[in-house]
Protein backbone atom coordinates (compact mmCIF):
# COMPACT_ATOMS: atom_id res chain seq x y z
CA UNK A 1 0.00 0.00 0.00
CA UNK A 2 1.62 3.57 -0.84
CA UNK A 3 2.61 5.49 2.32
CA UNK A 4 0.03 8.18 3.72
CA UNK A 5 1.63 11.81 4.90
CA UNK A 6 1.50 11.34 8.51
CA UNK A 7 -1.11 13.92 9.15
CA UNK A 8 -3.45 13.36 5.83
CA UNK A 9 -5.08 10.18 7.13
CA UNK A 10 -9.15 11.07 6.35
CA UNK A 11 -10.20 9.87 2.75
CA UNK A 12 -9.85 12.67 0.54
CA UNK A 13 -12.50 13.96 -2.34
CA UNK A 14 -9.83 14.00 -4.64
CA UNK A 15 -6.81 12.04 -5.11
CA UNK A 16 -3.18 12.30 -7.11
CA UNK A 17 -4.35 9.99 -9.98
CA UNK A 18 -7.22 12.35 -10.89
CA UNK A 19 -4.89 15.49 -10.55
CA UNK A 20 -2.22 13.25 -12.91
CA UNK A 21 -5.09 13.18 -15.63
CA UNK A 22 -6.16 16.78 -15.18
CA UNK A 23 -2.41 17.97 -15.60
CA UNK A 24 -1.91 15.64 -18.56
CA UNK A 25 -5.30 15.51 -20.48
CA UNK A 26 -7.32 18.65 -19.50
CA UNK A 27 -5.39 21.38 -18.96
CA UNK A 28 -3.55 21.31 -22.15
CA UNK A 29 -7.22 21.23 -24.74
CA UNK A 30 -7.40 24.82 -23.30
CA UNK A 31 -4.33 25.66 -25.45
CA UNK A 32 -5.89 24.23 -28.59
CA UNK A 33 -8.17 27.44 -29.31
CA UNK A 34 -6.89 30.95 -29.85
CA UNK A 35 -3.15 30.05 -27.86
CA UNK A 36 -2.17 28.65 -31.59
CA UNK A 37 -2.66 31.44 -33.76
CA UNK A 38 -1.80 34.48 -31.29
CA UNK A 39 1.41 32.91 -30.74
CA UNK A 40 1.76 32.59 -34.48
CA UNK A 41 0.61 36.29 -35.17
CA UNK A 42 3.31 37.32 -32.30
CA UNK A 43 6.16 34.92 -32.51
CA UNK A 44 5.92 33.40 -36.01
CA UNK A 45 7.98 30.40 -36.62
CA UNK A 46 9.69 30.66 -32.69
CA UNK A 47 6.16 30.41 -30.93
CA UNK A 48 7.69 27.10 -29.21
CA UNK A 49 9.70 29.22 -27.21
CA UNK A 50 7.13 31.48 -25.75
CA UNK A 51 4.78 28.12 -24.66
CA UNK A 52 7.81 26.81 -23.20
CA UNK A 53 8.53 29.64 -21.20
CA UNK A 54 4.54 29.65 -19.94
CA UNK A 55 5.21 26.40 -18.89
CA UNK A 56 8.70 26.32 -17.15
CA UNK A 57 7.06 29.68 -15.11
CA UNK A 58 4.20 27.32 -14.53
CA UNK A 59 5.83 24.13 -13.53
CA UNK A 60 7.88 26.04 -10.75
CA UNK A 61 3.90 27.20 -9.45
CA UNK A 62 3.12 24.14 -9.53
CA UNK A 63 5.65 22.56 -7.54
CA UNK A 64 5.53 25.11 -4.89
CA UNK A 65 1.72 24.60 -4.62
CA UNK A 66 2.76 20.65 -4.58
CA UNK A 67 5.50 21.37 -1.72
CA UNK A 68 2.33 23.16 0.45
CA UNK A 69 0.63 20.07 -0.10
CA UNK A 70 3.23 17.92 1.04
CA UNK A 71 3.77 19.77 4.51
CA UNK A 72 -0.02 20.08 5.65
CA UNK A 73 -3.44 19.38 5.78
CA UNK A 74 -4.70 22.52 5.62
CA UNK A 75 -6.66 24.26 2.76
CA UNK A 76 -5.69 27.50 1.93
CA UNK A 77 -8.51 29.11 3.49
CA UNK A 78 -7.39 27.74 6.47
CA UNK A 79 -4.02 29.38 6.25
CA UNK A 80 -5.38 32.30 4.92
CA UNK A 81 -6.97 32.33 8.44
CA UNK A 82 -4.15 31.00 10.75
CA UNK A 83 -2.26 33.26 9.32
CA UNK A 84 -4.19 37.07 8.87
CA UNK A 85 -7.26 36.37 10.59
CA UNK A 86 -11.02 34.80 9.13
CA UNK A 87 -11.97 38.31 7.83
CA UNK A 88 -8.41 38.41 5.16
CA UNK A 89 -9.11 34.77 4.42
CA UNK A 90 -12.83 35.59 3.16
CA UNK A 91 -11.88 38.78 1.26
CA UNK A 92 -8.89 37.00 -0.73
CA UNK A 93 -11.03 33.96 -1.51
CA UNK A 94 -13.92 36.58 -2.73
CA UNK A 95 -11.28 37.78 -5.12
CA UNK A 96 -9.92 34.31 -6.09
CA UNK A 97 -13.89 33.70 -6.90
CA UNK A 98 -14.04 36.98 -9.12
CA UNK A 99 -10.58 36.02 -10.12
CA UNK A 100 -11.42 32.71 -11.63
CA UNK A 101 -14.37 34.06 -13.37
CA UNK A 102 -12.08 37.02 -15.25
CA UNK A 103 -10.06 33.79 -16.29
CA UNK A 104 -12.71 32.16 -18.21
CA UNK A 105 -14.23 35.32 -19.92
CA UNK A 106 -12.20 34.86 -23.18
CA UNK A 107 -12.88 31.05 -22.74
CA UNK A 108 -16.05 31.22 -22.85
CA UNK A 109 -16.50 33.90 -25.82
CA UNK A 110 -13.61 31.41 -27.54
CA UNK A 111 -15.30 28.06 -27.46
CA UNK A 112 -18.62 29.85 -28.12
CA UNK A 113 -17.03 31.08 -31.52
CA UNK A 114 -15.47 27.75 -32.08
CA UNK A 115 -18.98 26.20 -31.60
CA UNK A 116 -20.53 28.28 -33.80
CA UNK A 117 -17.94 28.03 -36.50
CA UNK A 118 -16.90 24.07 -36.68
CA UNK A 119 -20.37 22.71 -36.29
CA UNK A 120 -22.73 25.05 -37.69
CA UNK A 121 -23.26 25.85 -41.66
CA UNK A 122 -25.57 28.52 -41.06
CA UNK A 123 -25.80 31.53 -38.61
CA UNK A 124 -26.77 29.58 -35.30
CA UNK A 125 -29.84 31.11 -33.09
CA UNK A 126 -29.31 33.57 -30.71
CA UNK A 127 -29.20 30.80 -27.43
CA UNK A 128 -27.69 27.82 -29.36
CA UNK A 129 -24.52 27.93 -26.64
CA UNK A 130 -27.01 28.09 -23.84
CA UNK A 131 -26.38 24.32 -23.10
CA UNK A 132 -23.11 25.11 -21.95
CA UNK A 133 -24.40 26.55 -18.74
CA UNK A 134 -26.99 24.51 -18.03
CA UNK A 135 -24.00 21.58 -17.79
CA UNK A 136 -21.59 24.30 -16.02
CA UNK A 137 -24.80 25.05 -13.50
CA UNK A 138 -24.70 21.18 -12.82
CA UNK A 139 -21.00 21.02 -12.16
CA UNK A 140 -20.85 24.14 -10.08
CA UNK A 141 -23.62 22.87 -7.20
CA UNK A 142 -21.52 19.77 -6.84
CA UNK A 143 -18.41 18.80 -4.48
CA UNK A 144 -15.11 18.63 -5.81
CA UNK A 145 -15.24 14.87 -6.34
CA UNK A 146 -17.77 15.84 -9.46
CA UNK A 147 -13.58 17.22 -10.94
CA UNK A 148 -12.30 14.27 -10.57
CA UNK A 149 -14.42 12.36 -11.97
CA UNK A 150 -14.19 14.58 -15.14
CA UNK A 151 -10.58 14.11 -14.86
CA UNK A 152 -11.23 10.32 -15.01
CA UNK A 153 -13.31 10.84 -18.40
CA UNK A 154 -11.12 12.60 -19.81
CA UNK A 155 -8.37 10.59 -20.04
CA UNK A 156 -9.85 8.32 -23.08
CA UNK A 157 -11.03 11.09 -24.45
CA UNK A 158 -8.47 12.88 -25.45
CA UNK A 159 -6.12 10.46 -26.05
CA UNK A 160 -8.28 8.96 -28.82
CA UNK A 161 -8.84 12.90 -30.49
CA UNK A 162 -5.60 13.88 -30.06
CA UNK A 163 -3.65 11.00 -31.00
CA UNK A 164 -6.49 10.60 -34.43
CA UNK A 165 -6.16 14.67 -34.97
CA UNK A 166 -1.94 14.17 -35.23
CA UNK A 167 -1.83 10.99 -37.13
CA UNK A 168 -4.23 12.40 -39.87
CA UNK A 169 -2.52 15.77 -39.91
CA UNK A 170 1.26 15.00 -39.20
CA UNK A 171 1.89 13.74 -42.51
CA UNK A 172 0.67 17.31 -44.39
CA UNK A 173 3.17 19.40 -41.79
CA UNK A 174 6.44 20.94 -42.75
CA UNK A 175 8.56 21.20 -39.32
CA UNK A 176 10.98 22.76 -41.44
CA UNK A 177 9.18 25.76 -41.24
CA UNK A 178 9.94 26.44 -37.64
CA UNK A 179 13.42 26.60 -38.09
CA UNK A 180 16.06 28.01 -37.22
CA UNK A 181 15.15 28.87 -33.76
CA UNK A 182 15.55 32.17 -32.04
CA UNK A 183 14.98 33.87 -35.98
CA UNK A 184 11.99 35.93 -34.67
CA UNK A 185 13.17 39.25 -32.77
CA UNK A 186 12.98 39.15 -28.74
CA UNK A 187 10.95 41.79 -28.51
CA UNK A 188 8.31 40.08 -30.72
CA UNK A 189 8.71 36.77 -28.42
CA UNK A 190 8.65 38.85 -25.47
CA UNK A 191 4.99 40.23 -26.65
CA UNK A 192 3.92 36.73 -27.22
CA UNK A 193 4.71 35.55 -23.55
CA UNK A 194 2.74 38.79 -22.30
CA UNK A 195 -0.07 38.94 -24.66
CA UNK A 196 -0.74 34.86 -23.56
CA UNK A 197 -0.48 34.81 -19.71
CA UNK A 198 -4.25 34.03 -19.96
CA UNK A 199 -3.55 31.37 -21.69
CA UNK A 200 -1.25 29.45 -19.75
CA UNK A 201 -2.22 30.65 -16.11
CA UNK A 202 -3.80 27.19 -14.94
CA UNK A 203 -1.56 26.33 -12.30
CA UNK A 204 -3.48 28.60 -9.75
CA UNK A 205 -6.21 25.86 -9.94
CA UNK A 206 -4.54 23.78 -7.94
CA UNK A 207 -4.40 26.37 -5.26
CA UNK A 208 -8.04 25.65 -4.08
CA UNK A 209 -7.31 22.07 -4.41
CA UNK A 210 -5.15 21.94 -1.19
CA UNK A 211 -6.66 20.47 1.79
CA UNK A 212 -9.40 18.78 -0.43
CA UNK A 213 -6.33 16.85 -2.06
CA UNK A 214 -4.62 14.54 0.36
CA UNK A 215 -1.05 14.32 -1.02
CA UNK A 216 0.88 10.73 -0.95
CA UNK A 217 4.68 9.73 -1.02
CA UNK A 218 5.36 10.28 -4.66
CA UNK A 219 2.71 11.93 -5.72
CA UNK A 220 4.52 15.26 -6.28
CA UNK A 221 6.47 13.45 -9.05
CA UNK A 222 4.00 11.97 -10.95
CA UNK A 223 1.99 15.37 -11.41
CA UNK A 224 4.76 17.15 -12.07
CA UNK A 225 5.60 14.32 -15.01
CA UNK A 226 2.35 14.68 -16.24
CA UNK A 227 2.08 18.31 -16.21
CA UNK A 228 5.25 17.82 -18.47
CA UNK A 229 3.41 15.52 -20.74
CA UNK A 230 0.40 17.93 -21.40
CA UNK A 231 3.45 20.21 -22.31
CA UNK A 232 4.77 17.69 -24.75
CA UNK A 233 1.44 17.53 -26.41
CA UNK A 234 1.01 21.27 -26.88
CA UNK A 235 4.60 21.79 -28.28
CA UNK A 236 3.89 18.96 -30.87
CA UNK A 237 0.85 20.52 -31.76
CA UNK A 238 2.06 24.17 -32.09
CA UNK A 239 4.88 22.41 -34.25
CA UNK A 240 2.24 20.29 -36.47
CA UNK A 241 0.11 23.75 -36.83
CA UNK A 242 2.73 26.22 -37.86
CA UNK A 243 4.21 23.61 -39.91
CA UNK A 244 0.77 23.30 -42.25
CA UNK A 245 -0.29 26.68 -42.22
CA UNK A 246 2.86 28.59 -42.10
CA UNK A 247 1.88 32.46 -42.68
CA UNK A 248 -1.92 31.80 -42.78
CA UNK A 249 -1.38 30.55 -39.24
CA UNK A 250 -2.36 33.35 -37.11
CA UNK A 251 -5.50 33.63 -39.03
CA UNK A 252 -6.71 30.17 -37.83
CA UNK A 253 -8.19 30.91 -34.41
CA UNK A 254 -9.44 27.23 -33.89
CA UNK A 255 -7.14 25.20 -35.78
CA UNK A 256 -8.09 21.72 -33.70
CA UNK A 257 -11.11 21.48 -36.05
CA UNK A 258 -9.33 22.19 -39.25
CA UNK A 259 -6.27 20.57 -38.59
CA UNK A 260 -6.59 17.46 -40.19
CA UNK A 261 -8.69 18.03 -42.84
CA UNK A 262 -5.84 18.32 -45.20
CA UNK A 263 -5.43 14.69 -45.13
CA UNK A 264 -6.10 12.90 -48.61
CA UNK A 265 -8.09 10.01 -47.40
CA UNK A 266 -10.92 12.15 -46.47
CA UNK A 267 -12.16 13.26 -49.57
CA UNK A 268 -12.84 9.36 -49.90
CA UNK A 269 -14.03 8.41 -46.21
CA UNK A 270 -15.69 11.22 -45.66
CA UNK A 271 -15.04 13.91 -42.67
CA UNK A 272 -14.77 11.52 -39.81
CA UNK A 273 -12.00 13.97 -38.41
CA UNK A 274 -15.09 15.82 -37.16
CA UNK A 275 -16.13 13.26 -34.60
CA UNK A 276 -12.27 13.47 -33.12
CA UNK A 277 -12.85 17.16 -32.57
CA UNK A 278 -16.66 16.28 -30.75
CA UNK A 279 -14.28 14.12 -28.38
CA UNK A 280 -11.72 17.12 -28.32
CA UNK A 281 -14.84 19.38 -27.29
CA UNK A 282 -16.74 17.44 -24.83
CA UNK A 283 -13.13 17.64 -22.84
CA UNK A 284 -12.65 21.44 -23.45
CA UNK A 285 -16.53 21.72 -22.22
CA UNK A 286 -15.30 19.93 -19.10
CA UNK A 287 -12.02 22.04 -18.71
CA UNK A 288 -14.49 25.51 -18.98
CA UNK A 289 -16.74 23.96 -16.03
CA UNK A 290 -13.89 23.48 -13.35
CA UNK A 291 -12.59 27.38 -12.84
CA UNK A 292 -16.64 28.06 -12.62
CA UNK A 293 -16.82 24.80 -10.24
CA UNK A 294 -13.87 26.46 -8.32
CA UNK A 295 -15.42 30.15 -8.56
CA UNK A 296 -18.83 29.03 -6.71
CA UNK A 297 -16.85 27.12 -4.48
CA UNK A 298 -14.38 29.23 -2.95
CA UNK A 299 -17.51 32.03 -3.13
CA UNK A 300 -19.62 29.71 -0.74
CA UNK A 301 -16.37 29.32 1.19
CA UNK A 302 -16.46 33.16 1.68
CA UNK A 303 -19.55 33.90 2.50
CA UNK A 304 -19.74 30.50 4.99
CA UNK A 305 -22.87 28.88 2.70
CA UNK A 306 -23.70 25.53 1.33
CA UNK A 307 -26.41 26.48 -0.65
CA UNK A 308 -24.38 26.28 -3.88
CA UNK A 309 -27.63 26.30 -6.49
CA UNK A 310 -28.54 29.59 -5.91
CA UNK A 311 -24.63 30.60 -6.61
CA UNK A 312 -23.86 29.06 -9.66
CA UNK A 313 -27.00 30.27 -10.98
CA UNK A 314 -26.47 33.77 -11.14
CA UNK A 315 -23.20 33.16 -11.77
CA UNK A 316 -23.81 31.18 -15.00
CA UNK A 317 -27.22 33.32 -15.96
CA UNK A 318 -24.56 36.09 -15.58
CA UNK A 319 -21.91 34.36 -18.34
CA UNK A 320 -25.12 33.70 -20.57
CA UNK A 321 -25.94 37.59 -20.50
CA UNK A 322 -22.17 38.44 -20.90
CA UNK A 323 -21.46 35.95 -23.89
CA UNK A 324 -24.16 37.25 -26.09
CA UNK A 325 -24.25 40.82 -25.13
CA UNK A 326 -20.53 40.90 -25.69
CA UNK A 327 -20.57 39.01 -28.75
CA UNK A 328 -20.06 42.85 -31.00
CA UNK A 329 -17.45 43.77 -28.73
CA UNK A 330 -14.91 40.56 -29.29
CA UNK A 331 -12.05 42.62 -30.16
CA UNK A 332 -11.87 45.31 -27.72
CA UNK A 333 -12.04 42.59 -25.00
CA UNK A 334 -9.33 41.02 -25.90
CA UNK A 335 -7.26 43.70 -26.47
CA UNK A 336 -8.24 44.72 -23.17
CA UNK A 337 -8.04 41.34 -21.16
CA UNK A 338 -4.72 39.95 -22.98
CA UNK A 339 -2.88 43.49 -23.41
CA UNK A 340 -4.06 45.64 -20.11
CA UNK A 341 -5.16 43.82 -17.71
CA UNK A 342 -2.61 40.77 -18.20
CA UNK A 343 -1.09 41.39 -14.90
CA UNK A 344 -3.92 40.13 -12.94
CA UNK A 345 -2.67 36.43 -14.23
CA UNK A 346 0.76 37.18 -12.81
CA UNK A 347 -0.96 38.54 -9.60
CA UNK A 348 -2.96 35.67 -8.81
CA UNK A 349 -1.88 32.89 -10.46
CA UNK A 350 2.46 33.63 -10.08
CA UNK A 351 2.28 35.53 -7.39
CA UNK A 352 -0.11 35.04 -4.63
CA UNK A 353 1.10 31.26 -5.08
CA UNK A 354 4.88 32.02 -4.17
CA UNK A 355 3.84 34.26 -1.36
CA UNK A 356 1.51 31.39 0.39
CA UNK A 357 5.00 29.79 1.49
CA UNK A 358 5.26 32.31 4.12
CA UNK A 359 1.69 31.07 5.62
CA UNK A 360 1.12 29.29 8.53
CA UNK A 361 0.98 25.84 7.70
CA UNK A 362 1.32 24.70 11.32
CA UNK A 363 -1.77 23.24 12.94
CA UNK A 364 -2.81 25.62 15.76
CA UNK A 365 -3.42 24.08 18.89
CA UNK A 366 -6.41 25.07 20.97
CA UNK A 367 -6.90 24.73 24.84
CA UNK A 368 -8.79 22.60 26.09
CA UNK A 369 -12.34 24.14 27.17
CA UNK A 370 -12.47 23.64 30.92
CA UNK A 371 -16.08 22.50 32.14
CA UNK A 372 -17.13 24.96 34.98
CA UNK A 373 -17.48 23.75 38.05
CA UNK A 374 -20.96 23.81 39.93
CA UNK A 375 -21.10 25.51 43.73
CA UNK A 376 -21.36 22.48 44.93
CA UNK A 377 -17.97 21.13 43.23
CA UNK A 378 -16.53 24.20 44.07
CA UNK A 379 -17.52 24.02 47.95
CA UNK A 380 -15.77 20.76 48.40
CA UNK A 381 -12.87 21.38 45.98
Amino acid sequence: MPAIHAIQQDKPAINGRQLCFFAAFLIPVSKFLSAPAALAFFAKGDLLIPALTHYLLQAAILAVILFLASRTDKSFFDMLSDTFGILTARIVYILYSLYFIFFMLMPILNIERFVYSAFFDTAPYLFAFAPFFFLSGFICTKNLKSFGRCADIALPLFLVSFVGLMILSVGEADFSNILPLFGTPFKSTGNAIVRTFGQFSDTALFLPLLGTYRYKKGDGKKIMLSYGLGAVFVLFFLAVFYGIFVSLAPKQPYAFAKIGQYFQALSVVGRFDLLLTYLMTVVLLFYCCFPLQLSVHCFCKAINTERKVWVSAALNVGLLAFSILSTKYYNVLYETITGKLFWIFIVFADLVPVLALCLNRKDVEKAPKTKKKTKKEATYA
